[in-house]
């Protein structure tokens, strides 16, 4: 289903290019009958031009009927480039036109003289036809710059020159007219000149054309854009470096592929919602189908744990507590290392030994590293029996924590105590309320110190987590 505003722009696109069938067929069959009337070469000139109109108008037609039509399986990239490919066309019909113009000319400037029988009728129908002109021009650039579609600004193109080629063959057809009234044989040659006049028009528009959609078909980039769109997102948070911008063109659509460097501990989330707001900011700046490959690098200045966090990432061990000591030009490094439960103890030391290898080829001087290994937690398990007894032993630990506040300036209060047994071990675990103002590194050492306080007071309790929170929460 095509959603309700390119549906809308199809059919405004549609409208103006059958219009502009339709006019070109009246202006065709208008100059056809003034040629049968005067044998003017400029007339004759601007009747080919109008038959080549009408070609090109059916084919823009044709090709914006196929252009707007969706990507599928053989056109993954949609069918833009028919419009390009009509205007390339359209281009190859203008040369041979005006070819045919500059030949006819010289043969009569120099050659055979044909006998012109111009008359107010002509040029009144010669006035009509640029009315005509004008007015299907305006519709189309009005239409073509609406949409970005190249196939009706080439076609408003070809209709824009007919307005300054039929000017020149009116004054042609007018300047032979005055030479039969006032006698002024010389003037005849008017109208061979005027046809030379339209032939240059053609050449020139063509070749502008042309130059612009054999760009279109070669995939050259739109002159600025690159750099434009490399500037947006080299300012954008999160990007450490735009390494490459490639844009192509086809139709009245843009593709974008955008390479970056990224944060090398950045996570795959913080990366994919990076290529959004990339994406996003590409598309105001132009309409466009936009793939953005992240690379990551180290930023300049990279700290050492996010270095070593890097390679842990690296080699898809997850780890914490890291801690680093420098003393006597001897750095210690200490970390835990969490590995899947079912490894045996030679696997596990295997992956620590890796991850070791990796942190010392961080710095050129010697680098100590002691990891703990742990296990990995990813079962959930199912309390032991006593819920009568765990709640007693949480009610005398909430008593007991909330007697500390005395003793830690820190601490408000504790509260949501629970204790459970699980595989033969108590857990406990609790929400302690604290000064919000405080260092998350004060905070740290204050809770490890009333977890090693409920455990002293309780010994029974195997492990001690405790969630702190400020006041204002």
């Amino acid at each position: 289903m095509i959603p309700a505003h390119l549906a809308d722009e199809v059919r405004e696109k549609k409208r103006a290019a059958l219009l502009s069938v339709a006019s070109a067929l009246v202006l065709v069959s208008l100059k056809a009958f003034l040629v049968i009337r005067t044998s003017s070469l400029g007339v004759l000139s601007e009747a080919l031009h109008s038959g080549l109109d009408l070609i090109a108008a059916i084919i823009t037609f044709l090709s914006v009927r196929v252009s707007d039509q969706p990507a599928d399986e053989r056109h993954p990239y949609g069918h833009g480039k028919f419009e390009n490919f009509s205007a390339f066309v359209e281009t190859g019909l203008l040369l041979l036109t005006a070819l045919y113009i500059i030949y006819e000319a010289f043969d009569r400037l120099f050659f055979h003289a044909v006998h012109i029988a111009p008359s107010i009728t002509a040029i009144l129908i010669l006035f009509c036809a640029l009315a005509i002109d004008v007015t299907r021009s305006r519709a189309l650039t009005h239409v073509a710059t609406k949409y970005s579609s190249e196939a009706l600004e080439a076609d408003a193109l070809h209709f824009s020159t007919d307005v300054w080629s039929t000017m020149v063959v009116i004054a042609g057809v007018g300047l032979v007219w005055a030479g039969e009234t006032w006698n002024m044989p010389y003037l005849i040659y008017a109208d061979a000149l005027a046809g030379l006049v339209v032939a240059s028009i053609i050449l020139w528009v063509g070749s502008r054309l042309g130059r612009r959609t054999l760009d279109a078909l070669l995939d050259v980039a739109p002159e600025g854009l690159q750099q434009e769109i490399a500037k947006a997102v080299a300012r954008m948070e999160g990007v450490l470096d735009v390494d490459r911008v490639r844009v192509r063109r086809a139709g009245n659509r843009h593709f974008v592929d955008a390479t970056v460097s990224v944060p090398r501990t950045a996570s795959l989330e913080q990366v994919h919602a990076l290529s959004d707001a990339i994406e996003k900011r590409i598309g105001e700046i132009v309409p466009s189908d936009v793939m953005v490959h992240a690379e990551p690098r180290a930023p300049q200045g990279e700290h050492l744990f996010e270095a070593i966090r890097a390679v842990a990432q690296r080699m898809g061990l997850a780890i914490h507590d890291l801690s680093a000591l420098q003393q006597g030009g001897q750095l210690f490094v200490e970390l835990h290392l969490e590995v899947d439960e079912s490894l045996s103890l030679s696997d596990a030391h295997r992956q620590a030994t890796d991850l070791e290898e990796g942190i010392r080829e961080l710095r050129d001087g010697p680098i100590d590293v002691n990891i703990h290994i742990e296990p990995l937690g990813r079962r959930i398990t199912t309390p032991d029996d006593g819920g009568g007894e765990m709640k007693q032993l949480s009610r005398a630990i909430e008593n007991f924590l909330n007697g500390l506040p005395a003793e830690y300036d820190e601490l408000v209060n504790c509260h949501d105590v629970r204790v459970r047994q699980v595989e033969h071990r108590i857990l406990a675990s609790c929400h302690c309320t604290m000064k919000g103002s405080l260092r998350i590194t004060q905070i740290h050492d204050v809770t490890a110190a009333l977890e090693d306080r409920v455990k002293e007071r309780f010994p029974q309790v195997h492990r001690v987590t405790i969630h702190p929170e400020p006041v204002e929460a």
